[in-house]
């Protein structure tokens, strides 16, 4: 019975966090068309309103550890599941994303996107992704803010291993920018695939920045450790004993 009351409110809950997104951005819309700014004020306003219901309606709390980068860095995350995007967004103060380029089509996300500068990637090719990546993201300079970016390439659930991607190293070597290193254990409460949030303290925290400069092989040495161990400890504070969860 008591699962089955979870079941309802997680669905409760998903059903409103995305009437919420339509009601937002028709609020915002107007205001967002002439200035930029609003379109971050909309995006803070979705995130923080998941958050907090998420709290109200599914029991799940979330909380930001570390301090929280407010010039421009690159924000390297452990990427578990869509609420890690929410936490991490709602506390940046200019977030801006290298994300599928398919996404930029997206009803409202992807014209949101597009306003606060986030970065579309074709995955196809490899090596021309990475170039074309490293080029937008150096033209968009003139719209300063913190660069998300997954360096695994996608969602891995809890207790899973994936191994990261060289093109973080890239842009960590082409921008001459600090890195931000961000460990989570959202995966443990909102998987990446199903209806089902769980109860409980969902984190995400920043780490100590790496300083821009250092070859890319030390980089990658850097993130990777630095990443998984936070990841795994935060993890195990969340009751999490192994072995991966979808």
């Amino acid at each position: 019975m008591r699962l089955a009351f979870q079941y309802l409110m997680s669905l409760i809950f998903i059903g409103q966090m995305y009437l919420a997104m339509l009601v937002l951005a028709i609020w915002y819309t107007p205001f967002a068309l002439f200035r930029r700014d609003a379109a971050f004020d909309a995006i803070h306003s979705y995130t923080r309103w998941v958050r907090f219901s998420a709290a109200l309606l599914v029991g799940l709390r979330s909380e930001i550890r570390g301090e929280v980068p407010t010039d421009e860095v690159i924000v390297a995350s452990k990427h578990q599941s869509f609420f890690d995007i929410i936490m991490i967004v709602s506390v940046l103060p200019r977030p801006k994303f290298i994300m599928k380029k398919q996404l930029m089509w997206a009803p409202i996300l992807g014209w949101y996107a597009k306003r606060i500068g986030c970065v579309p990637v074709d995955r196809g090719k490899r090596s021309e992704a990475m170039k074309k990546m490293v080029a937008e993201v150096k033209a968009g300079r003139q719209a300063p803010g913190q660069l998300i970016i997954y360096p695994q390439g996608t969602r891995v659930a809890a207790g899973a291993t994936k191994p990261y991607k060289i093109g973080v190293g890239v842009l960590y070597n082409e921008l001459q920018e600090d890195c931000v290193p961000a460990a989570t254990n959202v995966g443990v409460f909102w998987p990446r695939h199903g209806i089902l949030r769980k109860p409980g303290l969902a984190v995400v925290e920043f780490l100590p920045r790496i300083p821009a400069g250092q070859p890319i092989e030390t980089f990658m040495a850097t993130l990777e450790p630095a990443v998984e161990e936070a990841s795994n400890r935060l993890m195990a504070e969340a009751g999490f004993t192994g072995g991966a969860r979808e």
